[in-house]
């Protein structure tokens, strides 16, 4: 990397040079002779957050090298205008470098850094940040979701709700003593600047929010002590306990907001919101990575997109890559205007990334989907779609059925046909799954024709509790690649994720089992493992059932009675989704 590259790549406003051919003397800035090493290759300093980056420019990098590096940051000290100092080798000969990070009182420390960044970046290193506390999280959104209840905000509305008033918090809301028509019309101003001038739908977004929540009868007549008690509650308990720069940050960040997510869930039992986990999950098994490209056409409140967004992020060094992520590879498409706010919020929440969802039907915008470039597809579709959310031609194919015959396989194949590359990764009930005639059938083979079941993993009976009852699976399709008739698919069996049921709450991960469930769920899919009661790879077409449970040997010796009685409610819970076909 050449001088010029450095200096444009971190700032040539904050550059500081005070000899002829543009090095940096500290025996200048010290006024004292001075011997050995104290013409610096490159300085920068920001004035604001009392930042020094100093750069040092070699061909290979040897142990004199760092030892003179940190004789400049010896010599900065003592110039002692800097709090902060990025110590720099950087290589002439390719782009090589290393890092240091030094903060005023404690010991250098090595980053890992591969990437020069500008020098606002590098002051963010030695911002103070928030610690992350699952545990405060769990236990105080909890109490806050008895506070709205006590202050008369309905379920349907507390998602919203929270997020706009964590969002201008965050955003520096001034609230306290003001009156509740003041405290509203600071959020919606702060709500206007967060939406880009070049997002799709803003007025659209914008008015959602206004009108859904904020002029929500129950908000304008909140009683502004009140108000204030709501907002203190969210500064005190909610934000300190979680650092959205950081990737468990945003884990806690969404696990809050889908908190509230479940409580809307339950006032439609249809509604199917996917738990953060496992949105987590699916976007390993997508393989998103910052090059991704990733679309989720029936986004719901978000999850999907929120978590690629965020395995995409954790893969980046620069602000320039974090940006192209936000505004050019995340597409979300939502047609109900209740829940396109829900997912404008939860991506405002995570640091934006909301300026290519649109609040349409994915049949309505194929142009928009086929320019999206998506090589990835995360998505949960309506199961029980109604004719005016389907085309009419497919409409026609109900029948005597009110809800979608398809059991939501129609918007998988539009989909999988229209973007026709990369991978499709989707939850759908089990019905389509294990159905082998009827329509159901007929869609698994059009699938089939174009595109490659690679796998399909069975996952908890009670996964969407308290919202819809729907028992669902993962169907993985690698798209464009028609399905070979010598072709392994991977089924998993992955029942117990380890979370349990609560009040008030939902599913929560209580023994912390987790982590160590989904690697071995990963590792059982990327090594297309066969495991004794979990795993196996079986050969099938449109004619067979897609499901572990049809090929894998059991266990008999970890049986237990309550393997049974789980048996019995996984039945059931099918049973009552499919009442109508019974």
């Amino acid at each position: 990397m050449d001088r010029i590259t450095m200096i444009r790549t971190v700032g040539l406003d904050f550059l500081t040079s005070n000899i002829e051919n543009g090095e940096f003397s500290y025996a200048q800035v010290l006024e004292r002779p001075l011997s050995g090493h104290f013409k610096l290759d490159i300085r920068f300093y920001d004035k604001e957050s009392k930042t020094a980056v100093l750069i040092e420019t070699k061909q290979r990098f040897k142990e004199e090298d760092k030892a003179q590096l940190f004789a400049y940051v010896a010599l900065e000290r003592e110039y002692n205008i800097a709090d902060n100092i990025v110590a720099i080798l950087a290589n002439t000969s390719n782009d090589k470098i290393q890092v240091w990070q030094i903060a005023k009182g404690k010991e250098a420390e090595l980053l890992s850094d591969k990437k020069l960044k500008t020098i606002a970046e590098y002051a963010e290193y030695f911002k103070p940040q928030n610690i992350n506390d699952k545990s405060a999280v769990l236990e105080n959104t909890a109490e806050l979701n008895r506070k709205l209840h006590d202050n008369g905000i309905k379920e349907k509305i507390r998602s919203q709700f929270v997020g706009t008033c964590l969002l201008a918090l965050k955003n520096g809301l001034t609230y306290k003593g003001n009156s509740t028509g003041s405290i509203i019309g600071g959020i919606k101003e702060i709500l206007g600047k967060m939406i880009k001038d070049d997002s799709s739908d803003k007025a659209t977004k914008i008015a959602i929010l206004q009108t859904k929540v904020l002029e929500d009868h129950d908000v304008e007549n909140l009683n502004p002590d009140n108000f204030v008690q709501l907002l203190d509650y969210i500064q005190e308990k909610i934000i300190p306990y979680i650092n959205a720069a950081t990737s468990e940050g945003h884990d806690i960040l969404s696990y809050f907001f889908t908190t509230f997510n479940k409580y809307v869930a339950r006032e439609d039992k249809n509604q199917a919101f996917t738990p953060n986990h496992i949105a987590h999950f699916m976007s390993k098994v997508a393989r998103v990575c910052k090059t991704s490209h990733i679309l989720d056409p029936t986004c719901g409140s978000g999850t999907f997109l929120v978590q690629a967004m965020t395995t995409a992020l954790n893969q980046c060094e620069t602000d320039k890559e974090r940006t192209e992520i936000k505004k050019h590879q995340i597409y979300g498409i939502e047609k109900d205007p209740d829940v396109f706010g829900l997912s404008t919020t939860n991506m405002l929440i995570h640091g934006d990334g909301n300026s290519n969802i649109r609040c349409a039907s994915c049949f309505d915008v194929k142009k928009w989907i086929e320019d999206s470039k998506a090589d990835i597809v995360l998505m949960n579709p309506p199961y029980n779609a109604s004719k005016s959310q389907v085309p009419e031609s497919f409409a026609k194919k109900y029948g005597k059925a009110t809800t979608d015959p398809s059991k939501g396989l129609y918007f998988v194949k539009y989909i999988a046909d229209t973007v026709g590359k990369g991978r499709l990764v989707t939850l759908l009930p089990m019905s389509c799954a294990i159905t082998t005639n009827g329509i159901i059938a007929d869609f698994k083979e059009q699938l089939l024709d174009k595109h490659t079941l690679d796998a399909v993993f069975s996952f908890p009976a009670e996964m969407f509790y308290p919202g819809a009852s729907a028992v669902a699976c993962c169907m993985v399709f690698d798209l464009g690649r028609p399905h070979s008739e010598d072709k392994e698919t991977f089924f998993g069996y992955f029942k117990d994720d380890g979370f349990e049921k609560r009040k008030g709450v939902g599913r929560v991960d209580i023994k912390n089992k987790w982590d160590e469930i989904e690697k071995e769920w990963l590792s059982l899919y990327d090594h297309r493992e066969t495991k004794i009661g979990k795993s196996i790879t079986k050969r099938v077409s449109a004619d067979d059932e897609w499901c572990a449970e049809a090929y894998m040997e059991t266990d008999y010796s970890n049986l237990c009675e309550g393997d049974f009685i789980n048996t019995l409610r996984d039945y059931a819970a099918f049973l009552i989704q499919n009442e109508q076909e019974l």
